[in-house]
């Protein structure tokens, strides 16, 4: 059990993570059907205990359709010929996805237009109305 570093507080055990390979898919030589050189990492978000609850909410949503329904992360990785890349590319991936959870998104603070660009708009739209109410058809008195 080693302990993975993600931010100053958050580190998850190496045992919270299940890596598969598998053969990549896409075109190839004599050796790419006979090596499995992409890795499926799996990583159980809904269950581990080192992450705290609003974190794990948060990666759930960036996660998306990565996500399946119990709560766990499937990231695939098949990049590179090499299954050692391929293995630190899937685990670099999880790492900023778990710090990216970690930012609180700041809270909007609802603003009120300035006096000025009240008045500039309302202005602007007369211009407007005056250009086109002089467009119409020209009568004969």
């Amino acid at each position: 059990m080693v302990a993975i570093p993600v931010t100053r507080s958050i580190a998850i055990d190496s045992d919270e993570i299940s890596e598969t390979t598998t053969r990549s898919g896409g075109p190839g030589g004599q050796h790419v059907n006979t090596t499995d050189s992409a890795v499926i990492l799996r990583f159980d978000v809904a269950g581990s205990p080192n992450l705290p609850e609003m974190v794990k909410a948060r990666l759930a949503v960036l996660a998306g359709s990565r996500l399946t329904r119990d709560g766990v992360l499937v990231l695939r990785s098949e990049g590179s010929r090499s299954q050692l890349l391929n293995r630190q590319e899937v685990r670099e991936r999880l790492i900023a996805m778990i710090q990216e959870a970690t930012i609180v998104p700041k809270k909007r603070r609802p603003t009120r237009p300035t006096k000025a660009s009240q008045t500039r708009r309302v202005d602007a739209k007369k211009g407007r109305a005056g250009v086109k109410a002089g467009r119409g058809r020209v009568r004969e008195d």
